[in-house]
């Protein structure tokens, strides 16, 4: 079982972030309830692009509903 490093929530899409068995890579979970992303970030992204990283996470998912 990988450790949950962080969790928040960005409007109704839910955050989680894990370790993997990789030393220098994090697992990031999203889910709103109807769609679920998960991808991998290095360690450095994280902490120094996470402004970035969740933007892109917003936007991926209002694309997502606009697709529809």
């Amino acid at each position: 079982m990988s450790t949950v490093i962080d969790s928040y929530k960005l409007g109704s899409i839910s955050v989680e972030i894990s370790e993997t068995d990789h030393p220098n890579k994090l697992k990031v979970i999203c889910n709103d309830g109807t769609y679920r992303s998960e991808f991998t970030v290095r360690k450095y992204e994280y902490k120094n692009y996470k402004r970035h990283m969740n933007q892109r996470i917003k936007n991926a998912y209002n694309d997502q509903y606009e697709e529809e």
